[in-house]
């Protein structure tokens, strides 16, 4: 399918520091992480990072875009066929059942720092364009379904804001509350309302 805004190509150097940036992040968490650290991690000094970045919020800002990124990137790879199993697909992809412990260390991360997009522009503006990826991932494959005659003809952005606000709430209650029936339940949700919303009678 064609995907949402159109990936970046990210060069080598930028890959090493995104995946220490990973690493130094499952490892010490956002409170622990420092340019320190990341430089450590990558076993270069930290003049090399600031060579490219001028701040751990700088840093921060574009790992969020890496790896939603490459989060989309493989998205955009598995779809492409009939555009329910499309939909089942990308939910299944944002709201797996089970996370592994590295896994939920980033998500923790991740809404920790959507967390600063209260107070933060520059937050704020970072986790817009992911929601706005994510919509325009849903919008393509919703649109896709319409002209193809599979699905009703709906209002697009309707449904596509309900899903990304569904999905927002669900991967929020799973970081920040004990409570593990929350993400199979919504997406048994969302997919009887998808289901009611899209299939032709």
């Amino acid at each position: 399918m064609s995907g949402p805004s159109t990936h970046e190509d990210w060069s080598d150097a930028q890959e090493e520091i995104m995946q220490a940036t990973y690493h130094a992040l499952l490892d010490h968490g956002y409170a622990g992480l420092s340019i320190s650290r990341i430089a450590d991690e990558l076993d270069k000094s930290k003049a090399s990072i600031y060579y490219h970045y001028d701040s751990k919020d700088d840093l921060l800002l574009t790992f969020l875009r890496y790896a939603v990124d490459q989060f989309l990137s493989s998205i955009d790879t598995e779809t492409g066929g009939d555009p329910y199993e499309d939909l089942e697909h990308v939910i299944e992809k944002v709201l797996p059942l089970r996370l592994d412990e590295d896994e939920d260390q980033i998500h923790s991360v991740v809404f920790g720092l959507r967390g600063q997009a209260v107070t933060d522009e520059t937050f704020r503006e970072q986790f817009t364009e992911i929601d706005d990826r994510l919509a325009e991932t849903l919008r393509t494959v919703i649109q896709r379904g319409i002209d193809d005659g599979r699905f009703r003809d709906v209002d697009v952005d309707r449904v596509t804001e309900h899903v990304v606000a569904t999905i927002n709430g669900a991967m929020y209650g799973r970081v920040t509350t004990d409570r593990s029936a929350t993400v199979p339940a919504v997406r048994v949700s969302l997919l009887s309302y998808l289901d009611a919303e899209l299939r032709r009678e």
